[in-house]
């Protein structure tokens, strides 16, 4: 049925107005994705995610749906091909313009949802409660439905790019014990979205609106520390060869593997007996190659740096069994050998296995012929009984997976052990990015973290998130020390998906309540006679 001009005017003339025309809210979108990602790792200027927040949600203020869509895909994109612009080092720009424009799309749907809810939600509630009371949480919560759609679909999705994940050393980073990464992401966005509605609620006198604004701010950064209890230590030595581990180096078989034995060949000899004496050795993602579970050169040199420091080694490998490939951590003791094995349950789409190969090979076959074998997601749990340390393991792209965390926190880690090969991505953010993802995870788990890369970034995080030690990047090197033993359980691993469910569900459901709501005739009020 076509609208007639009448219809199409009053259609206009409900839409609240719009703070920005069409061509700057356009610009102003475009601008914020850049901002955003320099509150990330490496630029780290965490107060700008605030700021480009805030510029997202004013672009989509008074738009009609359309252009809703369109200010959010440009958001996205902009964002997107900034932060994640290191996937193009050695693959070129298709894959990089592939992802980027993938979570784009997301963003322009996310944006359709925040644009209704700044139409509908004042209508169905208005005033000055409807206004600040649930236009942010409505809001927040539709920012948080957005990060977890994109976080699982498709694949498995792409968590990276969080707003929450670029305040690893910012004031709100305890908040990620209490409430998770969803939960901090949706009080970040709560709290601009709150000050966005009290710049605009001119009916509150400026002294009020400041006072709520200083308020909100104080509140949320008032939240204590979670008091993360520990008890006891377990002595970790942590090993970076600086090997050429690149996917794309072409390094001789067992290249990785020599720069590894060269470097903990310089671990102290006090350190094999004595007080001083190791509980466990960890090597990164890839570094025991060839497969010591089929390689006796391997498992022998396993063997005699095992007996030589008296202590188990957790080596990253690839596995081969019943005709599968994997991605796959070893905990190796000297004459026993492997004794307990995880195999990566989050493999990397289009990184580590090509999803559907038969219809994307044909769309780009010299890109997709590079990953030349599919690795199997594991089914084993990921928890190392390490001399009766319960040890969580992470490899790589596990770290940004809430399950997989609550599912070492239920399986009792008292520390986590985070495996990774940075070596594709270079000089780039990807390292710092993902060591910060790490250091949230040590906060909200309670648990101190050692991160092990092949080249770096490398360091072992306490469980509240301060840099026990490290090593430099692109350097050999390793670190050793007495990382503490978690016992606390936090509110988040205790809550766990609950809090992202929770809050994306009060967007969605918030959204659904206004639509309807909005429809609803307005009550008659009847005088009584006179």
């Amino acid at each position: 049925m076509t609208r007639t001009p009448r219809a199409r005017r009053s259609r206009r003339a409900a839409l609240p107005p719009a703070p920005l025309p069409l061509w700057l809210a356009v610009l102003v979108a475009i601008g914020a994705g850049p901002v955003l990602a320099a509150g990330f790792p490496g630029q780290n200027l965490w107060p700008l995610t605030f700021v480009g927040i805030g510029m997202v949600l004013l672009a989509q203020r008074g738009r009609t749906s359309g252009n809703a869509f369109l200010v959010g895909w440009l958001a996205g994109e902009a964002f997107y091909l900034v932060h994640v612009s290191w996937t193009s080092l050695y693959l070129g720009p298709v894959p990089w313009v592939a992802l980027s424009t993938l979570e784009a799309l997301f963003w322009g749907a996310g944006g359709v949802l925040l644009t209704l809810a700044y139409r509908w939600v004042p209508r169905a509630w208005p005033g000055i409660a409807g206004r600040l009371g649930l236009v942010p949480v409505i809001v927040a919560g539709l920012w948080v439905l957005r990060e977890y759609v994109t976080g699982n679909w498709p694949y498995g999705g792409f968590s990276w790019g969080r707003v929450a994940e670029s305040q690893s050393l910012s004031p709100y980073a305890p908040l990620v014990a209490w409430l998770g990464i969803s939960g901090l992401s949706f009080v970040m966005v709560w709290l601009v979205a709150l000050l966005i509605e009290l710049f605009f609620a001119v009916d509150v006198r400026a002294l009020v609106r400041g006072a709520v604004a200083a308020g909100a701010i104080a509140l949320v950064l008032a939240v204590p520390s979670w008091p993360a209890t520990t008890h006891g230590t377990t002595r970790i030595a942590a090993v970076q060869g600086n090997g050429p581990a690149g996917y794309f180096d072409n390094a001789p078989e067992g290249a990785v593997l020599d720069t590894q034995i060269t470097e903990t060949l310089k671990i102290p000899a006090s350190q094999s007996t004595g007080d001083k004496k190791l509980d466990m050795v960890v090597w990164p993602e890839g570094a025991a190659q060839p497969d010591p579970t089929r390689d006796p050169g391997t498992a022998s040199v396993l063997d005699l740096l095992s007996r030589k420091f008296g202590a188990p080694f957790i080596v990253g490998t690839i596995t081969y069994r019943d005709g599968k490939y994997f991605n796959t951590s070893l905990q190796w003791e000297a004459g026993k050998g492997a004794v307990d094995y995880y195999d990566k349950k989050h493999p990397v789409p289009f990184g580590e296995y090509v999803p559907d190969r038969s219809f994307w090979r044909p769309l780009a076959p010299s890109l997709i012929d590079l990953i030349g074998r599919d690795y199997s997601p594991g089914t084993r749990d990921n928890v190392f009984d390490v001399g009766g340390v319960r040890a969580g393991i992470s490899i790589c792209f596990d770290i940004v997976d809430d399950q997989l965390l609550t599912d070492m926190m239920d399986d009792g880690a008292q520390v986590i052990l985070a495996q990774t090969n940075n070596a594709d991505f270079g000089k780039t953010d990807e390292n710092e990015q993902q060591l910060a993802i790490a250091r949230l995870r040590a906060i909200e788990s309670g648990r101190a973290l050692v991160n092990i890369s092949t080249v770096g970034s490398s360091q072992i995080i306490a469980q509240d998130g301060k840099t026990i030690t490290e090593i430099p990047p692109f350097q050999p090197g390793h670190m050793v020390a007495d990382v503490p033993l978690g016992t606390t359980t936090t509110p988040s691993t205790l809550l766990s998906r609950g809090i992202e469910f929770l809050v994306a569900g009060l967007g969605l459901f918030g959204l659904l309540a206004a639509a309807l709501c909005r429809r609803l005739p307005a009550p008659v009020i009847r005088k009584p006679p006179a």
